[in-house]
């Protein structure tokens, strides 16, 4: 079949005095907005390059459908398709939610308690039936305070705008009018007469705050709170104990934040500490005590407190730790819970309310983990939690815990149908000198009986931004490469979190390149250590890890077997100089203002990957999209696939994989998720020659 060719039309770009021709900037439409909408809109010669490349794809993958079948029945066959999760007791019922076996959406169930009566009053397979839509993602899903009405909110192509709706549980019978173009987060009032929900601007920014009245018209919906800051998004949540709304505004870098009283008949949210660039900090409050989690004079955040917001005479509660982040508190009636992370890996403290002493909760079994607690109950007064634990070689187990006698009893371990023995692995935590003389945490994964001799084939993952920091949890899907001798590494690179915040702040902005060298040297470092070789190495990265990958595979193209680039970041020049786009203002302190900044400028025109292409062999590559995302412009990977097309010189693969009904995450519903995965490995496999 012949190769797909994107037709080049000469478009002379300029900014700071350099001028550069853009070829392909014709994909990108100024009404994008509305074709994320409303696919219908999107030029039919786009269109049909996008089919082009499907078809492309579909007609060399044809021969590996059996093998596409075969993984995708080993993904579903670990995952326990009939389950349940845990209760959880809110007032005068416990919720829990379930899946089946013939479904690809959520159930959700209650039973009053004292009663064996169980209410399903949520089945996500019936909702997309009765929408008839292809794609179906829920926002948000709340019950209000007395137990009567349902609010949740449904994006319907992947576009990720929102329509909330309320419904009587009672009757299934919708209450309120629609309220279209939302965030899709839902916050009810204790009296349960209004709600409270963010509404999306013409750049798909949530910057208002309104209330709406149930049951009345919404336009007659109160703005409770306006963000002027094009660049600050705004959210809201109750606090611990019940007695405050507050309301975030932020961007990736600074917040600022406002309250009023829970029982507020008109609110008028009071500001709490004028926001200050570089300054984050989120207030809550229990038992008369307002709590501030904030990296002021903190760089890894400290919490502290004070009684009175009028007042504001802070003092420390929990004290700054180099390296180490502090996280935020869980409160309970006699207890405090918090959890640290360093060198990227989590702990989780309690602390005695009565006697004030605080010891940390320890799992004796393995130490790369990825602990997590959980509420058993609404009301606070009680010694129980839910407590969890997963690691990359052990499915997620879930304990009783009674803070006070520390009994723990297991009552929920995640099932794997097929069969899993944690015994058949090796977790390793390694450590490698970054170029500048930084250590860089590795977590890696391999079947015991895996050659470390050079031989074996590699998946090496990296994300990278927006001090996102990647837990060693377990993921069931990852043993169909583990098993075929593929080894999976996570690269804990600068610009997460996982050595606090200056390993975010060391990967980003005009320090973004640490993030791309960290990955490469993570690369070397597992050559040199022969756990793999030069030419076994898969990249895999999305959204700004596809970023990471277009960087390095310019960079050191024979370093790789093969890359997968999910929903990529690659054309990060001209999406930073477009300020009408949904996230590019707002992420000015992420990477940088090239158009009002030269030093930025040159620094992002230096690494975009699509602005760096080069005329040389490339390795195996494959690239997916969606048309409806609205974070990474489906024109991005469109461009960059197009141009690598026009510049490489070797006759490896080269693959543009568009879902024409999906958006960031790709397709909904579990199936679509693991038809995706299967795709992804079933690539790695062929180019490994592994389809076994």
């Amino acid at each position: 079949m012949k190769v797909p060719q994107l037709k080049k039309k000469s478009d002379i770009k300029s900014c700071h005095n350099i001028s550069w021709d853009d070829n392909y900037s014709w994909v990108h439409q100024s009404d994008i907005l509305d074709v994320l909408k409303d696919s219908s809109k999107l030029n039919p010669e786009v269109r049909k390059y996008l089919e082009d490349e499907n078809a492309y794809t579909e007609e060399f993958f044809k021969d590996t459908k059996e093998i596409q079948k075969k993984i995708f029945h080993e993904v579903k066959g670990r995952i326990k398709l009939n389950d349940e999760s845990l209760p959880v007791k809110d007032k005068n019922y416990d919720y829990w939610s379930k899946t089946t076996s013939k479904g690809n959406y959520t159930i959700r169930l209650r039973k009053k308690i004292g009663t064996d009566k169980v209410e399903e009053f949520w089945n996500g397979d019936k909702e997309k039936e009765k929408l008839k839509t292809e794609y179906f993602g829920v926002g948000d899903l709340e019950v209000s305070y007395n137990d009567k009405i349902l609010g949740y909110s449904l994006d319907i192509k992947g576009s990720e705008y929102y329509t909330i709706y309320l419904r009587n549980i009672n009757n299934d019978n919708l209450i309120s009018e629609k309220i279209h173009d939302t965030s899709g987060s839902i916050t009810f009032s204790l009296d349960d007469k209004y709600i409270f929900y963010s509404k999306l601007d013409e750049n798909h920014r949530p910057r208002k705050i309104f209330r709406h009245k149930i049951g009345t018209s919404v336009s007659k919906d109160e703005l409770i709170f306006e963000e002027k800051t094009e660049a600050f998004t705004v959210s809201m949540y109750l606090s611990s104990d019940e007695k405050y709304y507050f309301i975030s505004s932020s961007d990736h870098n600074t917040s600022e934040q406002y309250y009023f009283d829970a029982n507020e008949e008109n609110p008028k949210p009071k500001l709490i500490i004028k926001r200050e660039k570089g300054i984050i900090y989120s207030i809550n409050s229990w038992n008369k005590i307002f709590y501030n989690h904030t990296n002021k004079n903190a760089e890894d955040f400290k919490i502290d407190k004070c009684e009175n917001l009028n007042e504001q005479k802070w003092e420390t509660y929990i004290a700054p730790k180099n390296e180490v982040l502090i996280g935020d508190l869980v409160f309970l009636k006699d207890w405090i819970l918090r959890s640290e992370q360093s060198n990227a890996l989590n702990k989780i403290f309690v602390k005695d309310v009565k006697n004030n002493k605080e010891e940390e909760i320890k799992f004796e079994n393995e130490k790369v983990i990825s602990p997590g607690l959980s509420l058993m109950q609404r009301d606070r007064d009680t010694n129980l939690i839910y407590l969890s634990y997963s690691s990359p070689k052990t499915q997620s187990r879930t304990y009783l815990y009674n803070l006070k006698n520390k009994d723990r009893k297991l009552i929920k371990e995640q099932e794997i149908p097929s069969g899993h023995n944690p015994d058949n692995y090796i977790v390793e935590r390694l450590e490698c000198v970054a170029h500048d003389g930084k250590k860089i945490p590795i977590t890696l994964t391999r079947n015991k009986k895996t050659k470390i001799d050079g031989s074996s084939n590699l998946l090496l993952y990296g994300y990278g931004s927006y001090g996102h920091s990647i837990s060693p949890n377990f993921s069931s899907s990852r043993f169909s490469l583990i098993d075929r001798d593929i080894i999976w590494v996570t690269a804990h690179v600068r610009g997460g979190m996982e050595r606090g915040m200056k390993w975010w702040k060391d990967g980003k902005l005009l320090n973004k390149k640490n993030t791309f060298k960290d990955y490469i040297s993570v690369a070397k470092f597992l050559i040199e250590k022969k756990y793999t070789s030069e030419k076994k190495i898969i990249g895999m990265g999305g959204s700004a890890g596809g970023l990471l990958m277009g960087a390095v595979v310019n960079e050191e193209p024979n370093l790789f077997l093969g890359m997968i680039m999910a929903v990529p970041f690659v054309d990060s020049l001209t999406t930073n100089l477009d300020h009408s786009l949904p996230l590019t203002i707002g992420e000015f302190d992420e990477f940088g203002n090239a158009k009002d900044n030269k030093d930025h400028f040159d620094y992002i025109y230096s690494y975009s990957p699509y602005h760096n292409i080069k005329k040389m062999d490339y390795p195996n590559i494959l690239i997916t999209t969606s048309l409806s995302d609205n974070r990474v412009l489906f024109d991005e990977p469109t461009k960059f696939t197009a141009k690598l097309r026009e510049f490489k010189t070797d006759k490896n693969l080269l693959f543009l994989k568009t879902e024409m009904n999906a958006g960031h995450g790709g397709k909904s519903g579990r199936d679509g998720a693991i038809e995706e995965l299967a795709f992804d490995y079933t690539f790695i496999l062929k180019i490994s020659e592994k389809l076994i």
